[in-house]
């Protein structure tokens, strides 16, 4: 509510005397109340101010009540529980963004280095998650009984709501599929867009909540009902705002760039189309990214070509096509789908490393010594022709063979063999090549963690219809080596060149995390070695040493939780977890735009050095030879471009998991009553987190079905549960501990 209203004037403390004669019903500016409370030093009540301002009429007393609410609203006066005013400390108000937790309560994140600020759940329950706010915080002479107080809303970050759609008489409301909302949601009756109760629905906020106000929210799109094919990626797209579909002008623009390579475009370009590059991936992959070949030399040394899709020859830095891209900054991937960074007509077609036609690819050409160093690398744009498209399980049939030589083959084997008899030979090369690569991983002190993963095996309606382990053979280890030597090969190439780019940077763990770890390495007999400063050799001898145990598993969790998290960076600060000084992101322009903004800059160094008089200048002005259309990126872009790329990165990682957690529970409804073998997780004051040996699925057995104790439970132990109750809306699946008679009846059963 304005402070203008019913002839009410402002005053500041010079003028105050002359203005009081010139309006019918001045009230002094808030600067003026601000130094009458400070010059009288105690709290006073909204009588006592107007009489220190002597302000007597209804009409001036009404304009001061206004004033001071419109006061405390800012953070400039604040009421005590007698009702009276002082003056805020500014020094103590703070800007930060809420968390919100499922529970209510609320943290404030305001700063890098200091705690987020707690917020109990009757102040909040009018916010969202994200929103930015203002807080005064609890001065520190108040101690542990002092409390946090929310001043004010500044920005409002949630726009729409998703939720069910649900009627009480003739008045329609929304059941948030977020967890974090908890205030009602009220639709608006006159935008229902014909939506039938207890679909999912995408509404957006036409008033947001206040103290005394529930939000309102108008349908805007009906996404079908629960069971429906994909909800559960409808949902976790619209729920994080992410676009699912493109716009038609940004499809147009794709379209036109049509579907084969254009004989131009081919042109000042080196000619590999004879080499037999090969792309190696998962069965269900429609984007290929890279392509690889190796051969051998006289010297004995290995030449590894390993050619990526030349996204940056058609994406342009600004252009429409750029402008989607890095707004989305990362395809996202889920179970039978994916959410592409670039239209499919790109991703899928020109962009993509396809059999058997041309496409523009940007090589990194490498030299690896017998010892498995790398001892050079160049970078060249391309023209290649792959000539197969293999999955993981087809290459590593013909390696892990070795069928050029063997005796039996395998039935893949053979397929291979009979469909791709040309590029064999290159594969077993390859695999030879990797063999040498091997060992200097083993000597860096990369850590391998080697965690399981598990593949959803998919029903017609895209539902879980089983689940099995993903097994990483040879194949897949020989790619995501070769795709290590040419994103180190990147790194370097940026750094020697000085030019302003981002690394994928991972620090080693913090204090606080390599405390909690030992603490729990104590408890289980065992250490982790290197002192304050551990490397990562340390945590692969660890590693190395628990393989036989029987809580092998939990221990991999632990020194995976230990880790920090790994970020998009211009400032090079190594990658702890592969052990190497210098690393950067090249070889999924497809996916990332981190890798797709490294083709930019290494394609304008190669141009800028296409004369003899360029190339002489640019050894004295290294990256200020780039053209500046064709990379337009200075440090301070980079530093934003990092933060943008990293939160898009952690985002997509969130709303995959969301989507797996959600299939996860209506595939467990099956099993209710049924036990399994689990582990403990997590332990908290309201229970045990478990996980699922066999499904690697959580849940939690709630302290009420563990006699209010969990003494006697230790992180790592194996346990027997059932399953008890599966919430879809919370998406959470509550376990109880097995009892002595059912344990009985399992076995009997089994």
């Amino acid at each position: 509510m304005g402070d203008s209203k019913e002839n009410i004037f402002i005053l500041n403390a010079t003028n105050q005397q002359s203005d009081f004669k010139t309006y019918s019903n001045p009230i002094p500016s808030r600067e003026f109340i601000m130094n009458t409370v400070a010059k009288v030093r105690k709290n006073l009540n909204r009588e006592q101010i107007a009489n220190e301002l002597g302000l007597d009429n209804p009409e001036q007393k009404e304009g001061l009540r206004r004033r001071l609410k419109a006061m405390e609203r800012d953070g400039q006066l604040m009421l005590n529980k007698h009702n009276a005013y002082h003056l805020v400390d500014q020094n103590l108000l703070v800007t930060g963004v809420v968390s919100i937790h499922p529970d209510g309560f609320a943290f404030v994140s305001y700063s890098a280095t200091e705690k987020d600020l707690f917020l109990p759940a009757g102040q909040v329950a009018h916010l969202f998650d994200g929103d930015v706010v203002q807080v005064l915080m609890a001065p520190a002479s108040a101690g542990r009984r002092g409390q946090n107080k929310l001043i004010k809303v500044i920005e409002r970050k949630t726009t729409h709501i998703v939720g069910e759609l649900k009627r009480k008489g003739n008045h329609y409301f929304l059941l948030p599929e977020n967890s974090k909302i908890s205030q009602k949601v009220d639709v608006d009756n006159n935008a229902l867009l014909d939506a039938k109760i207890g679909q999912y629905v995408n509404a957006e906020i036409i008033e947001y909540p206040t103290y005394r106000q529930t939000t309102l929210v108008q349908i805007t799109e009906v996404l079908g009902h629960p069971q429906d094919p994909g909800m559960e990626i409808k949902v976790a797209l619209r729920r994080h705002g992410i676009a699912s579909d493109w716009d038609d002008e940004l499809l147009d623009h794709a379209d036109k760039l049509g579907t084969k390579v254009a004989e131009k475009d081919k042109t000042a370009r080196a000619d590999y189309r004879d080499l037999p590059f090969v792309t190696i991936d998962g069965e269900d992959a429609k984007d290929f990214d890279d392509a690889v070949y190796c051969e051998k030399d006289e010297s004995g040394d290995w030449r590894l070509l390993v050619a990526i899709a030349d996204v940056s020859h058609y994406v342009r830095p600004d252009d429409l096509l750029d402008q989607e891209a890095q707004s989305r900054a990362t395809s996202i991937y889920f179970p039978g789908h994916v959410v592409p960074m670039i239209p499919k007509a790109l991703s899928n077609g020109l962009c993509s490393l396809n059999p058997n036609v041309d496409r523009l690819a940007l090589v990194c050409e490498m030299t690896i010594t017998p010892q498995g160093q790398m001892i050079n690398a160049d970078f060249c744009e391309a023209v290649i022709h792959s000539h197969a498209r293999l999955t993981y399980d087809q290459a590593n049939a013909v390696v892990v063979n070795n069928v050029s030589g063997a005796k039996r083959q395998t039935k893949l084997a053979k397929q291979v063999i009979e469909t791709n008899p040309s590029v064999v030979p290159y594969l077993e090369d390859l695999h030879t090549l990797y063999n040498v690569l091997k060992p200097a991983r083993t000597k860096r002190g990369a850590i391998d963690f080697d965690t399981q993963e598990l593949k959803f095996n998919l029903t017609n309606k895209q539902k879980i219809a089983s689940m099995s382990p993903v097994i990483r053979n040879d194949a897949h280890k020989m790619i995501e080596e070769f795709m290590l030597c040419a994103n180190v090969a990147t790194a370097n190439f940026l750094q020697t060149n000085k030019i302003p780019a981002l690394y994928r940077s991972h620090e080693g763990p913090t204090q606080k995390k390599l405390t909690l770890l030992r603490t729990f390495l104590a408890e289980k007999g065992i250490s982790l070695g290197g002192g304050e400063k551990p490397l990562s050799r340390h945590y692969n001898q660890l590693l190395s040493s628990i393989d036989q145990r029987g809580d092998a598993s939990i221990i991999r969790t632990m020194l995976l939780r230990s880790q920090s998290q790994a970020q998009y960076s211009p400032k090079n600060d190594g990658h702890f977890g592969l052990a190497y000084d210098a690393y950067a992101h090249f070889t999924s322009p497809i996916r990332r735009y981190p890798d797709l903004l490294a083709h930019r800059a290494i394609r304008a160094k190669i141009h800028s050095q296409t004369s003899t008089l360029q190339r002489v200048l640019n050894r004295f002005t290294k990256n200020q030879g780039l053209a500046n259309k064709a990379y337009p990126y200075d440090s301070k872009a980079m530093e934003e471009l990092g933060t943008h790329c990293s939160n898009q990165s952690r985002q997509a990682d969130e709303v995959s998991r969301e989507v797996e957690n959600w299939l996860k529970c209506q595939y467990m409804q099956k099993f209710k009553g049924e036990s399994f073998a689990a582990t403990i997780s997590g332990i908290t004051n309201f229970g045990l987190f478990v996980e699922l040996d066999q499904m690697g699925i959580e849940g939690l057995v709630h302290i009420s079905n563990l006699d209010n104790s969990t003494e006697g439970y230790a992180f790592g132990d194996k346990i027997d549960v059932v399953l008890n109750k599966v919430d879809l809306q919370q998406r959470k699946i509550d376990f109880s501990i097995q009892s002595d008679a059912q344990q009985d009846v399992a076995q009997l059963s089994g």
